[in-house]
């Protein structure tokens, strides 16, 4: 019969536990507000203090370092050596609450502090943390592995040396076994030690097959409550918009994850599209948007926009299959949506490379013909019969806002660009079918403003599209708002389509 291993006794050398101690009793007797006094007749006593142990002395230092006077100070007496040795000392134990302790008082020492993040570098604090991460269960001990993450993301803050160190050490075994904990903090804050890392070569590794798995095994945790974390969009913004690797990272969102099953996937899984291929499109269009709203500069791959439209024939196609099937909380709605979106904020840049790559590639086209397919506005729906022999057109699909965003696509191509005006000028029927878009929707509320917004920017410096919006009016079709010369519509009882007619 096995004997049970008997608990390895912890045995704290005096060079490691006195100057924590000593620290820690000194900030305690300077702090501490002392009962003055005890009345014993004439006699006044002090209550006495209790010593100090170990566990206390470093909850009292890691405390006092949230102070940057007082990180500077223990920088100066060379404190951070000394928990260094601590936290070896106690790794080969089964003191796990020490090791939390001593790494939770490391990061505060290297918080902002390059005095202490040198020291750490020189006293290969980097190798503490590895081998305190080897020695437990990333997924039960999870205080230790939040706060050794931490740790590493206030120490490579110092610079490259400091971040060479760091990937050097951990990508991509130990930060890839990370990635697969589904917990959001621990995610988050890899996240952020990756981004910070990740730089020149680091990126070029980050952008390999075992980075973005890792990078994908993030988003799945970060996918289960739908929270947005800054640092996960800012390190997605890196490798997909700025850099090459939207397509891979998208590919590799497509297949189970490490913790799921195959058998488990839904028909548009099978396809290609997971929940978390939606939830990737979500996180890219954030930072896109923020950096619009403020007017900020952005760098913008021309593979992102082209990989960008490539995936929206390629969903376009597969939900024209049998949308009549489709859940409208499918994986494949949600990367339509955020498809549309991304493009939508793309194309707000009116000097841009990868813009031209799109408008060249027939993005306009592709986005009048999803108008052309779409069945009349609700509106029409509810007031006009449809003749049995009228041509069976898609009733508004997927999502709400479908039909605004594809105008709104359409209003950003057309802004300040002549070439666009006069391409839609040249299409048969497009000036018109942008126009009979001006209705009130009720599953589109702000269609009305966007079709304002696109006829403004057809028309704004184009006398040509003038003519023919005038045409249209001398023939009894007009737009239908005044300011343009417009009038109202109505829907032809055969075909189920809007027309326009002149207001009496």
């Amino acid at each position: 019969m096995q004997q049970n291993k008997r608990p390895v006794t912890l045995i704290i050398p005096d060079h490691i536990l006195k100057p924590i101690l000593v620290t820690a009793e000194c900030l305690r007797l300077n702090q501490a507000i002392l009962e003055p006094t005890l009345v014993t007749g004439n006699s006044r006593k002090r209550k006495l203090v209790q010593p100090l142990e170990i566990n206390q002395a470093l909850d009292i230092l890691t405390q006092a370092c949230k102070n940057p006077i007082v990180r500077r100070k223990f920088a100066c007496i060379k404190i951070l050596p000394v928990v260094i040795d601590l936290a070896r000392c106690v790794i080969s134990s089964s003191s796990h609450n020490l090791l939390y302790l001593s790494l939770k008082l490391l990061t505060n020492l290297c918080a902002g502090e390059i005095l202490n993040q040198n020291c750490f570098l020189e006293e290969d604090g980097v190798d503490v943390v590895a081998s305190a991460f080897k020695s437990i269960g990333f997924e039960t001990e999870l205080e230790i592995t939040l706060t050794g993450l931490q740790l590493l993301g206030n120490f490579c803050r110092a610079g490259e040396e400091h971040q060479a160190a760091v990937w050097s050490r951990f990508f991509p075994v130990v930060f890839k076994d990370i990635s697969r904990v589904r917990v959001r903090e621990i995610s988050n804050v890899l996240c952020m030690v990756i981004y910070t890392c990740c730089d020149g070569s680091n990126a070029h590794q980050l952008s390999g097959g075992q980075g973005l798995q890792m990078v994908a095994e993030i988003l799945r945790t970060a996918s289960i409550d739908d929270l947005g974390e800054d640092w996960l969009m800012e390190l997605l913004a890196k490798l997909c918009v700025e850099g090459s690797s939207f397509l891979p990272l998208f590919s590799e969102l497509s297949k189970p994850g490490a913790l799921e099953k195959p058998d488990d996937l839904n028909a548009d899984e099978k396809i290609g599209f997971t929940p978390v291929n939606g939830y990737l499109m979500k996180m890219l269009s954030v930072p896109l948007f923020k950096k619009r709203q403020k007017k900020d500069t952005f760098i913008l791959s021309p593979e992102f926009a082209q990989s960008v439209l490539g995936l929206l024939k390629r969903v376009a196609n597969f939900l024209s299959r049998d949308e009549s099937c489709l859940p409208t909380s499918s994986p494949a709605n949600d990367v339509l949506r955020y498809t549309i979106y991304i493009l939508m904020v793309i194309c707000t840049r009116t000097e841009d490379s990868a813009v031209d790559l799109l408008l060249s590639s027939g993005l306009v086209s592709i986005f009048f013909d999803f108008l052309r397919e779409l069945e009349v506005p609700a509106t029409f729906r509810k007031s006009s019969p449809r003749d049995s022999n009228c041509v069976q057109l898609k009733v508004c699909p997927y999502y709400k806002r479908y039909r605004q965003d594809i105008v709104c696509v359409i209003a950003n191509c057309l802004y300040k660009r002549k070439h666009v005006q006069d391409e839609i000028r040249h299409k048969d029927g497009s000036i018109l079918l942008l126009l009979q878009q001006c209705v009130d929707d009720e599953d589109n509320r702000h269609l009305r403003g966007m079709v304002t917004v696109a006829v403004k920017n057809l028309l704004d410096g184009n006398s040509e599209n003038e003519r023919v919006v005038q045409k249209l009016k001398n023939q009894g079709i007009a737009p239908v708002y005044s300011r343009f010369g417009l009038g109202v519509m109505m829907v032809n009882p055969v075909t189920g389509c809007p027309v326009l007619i002149t207001d009496p």
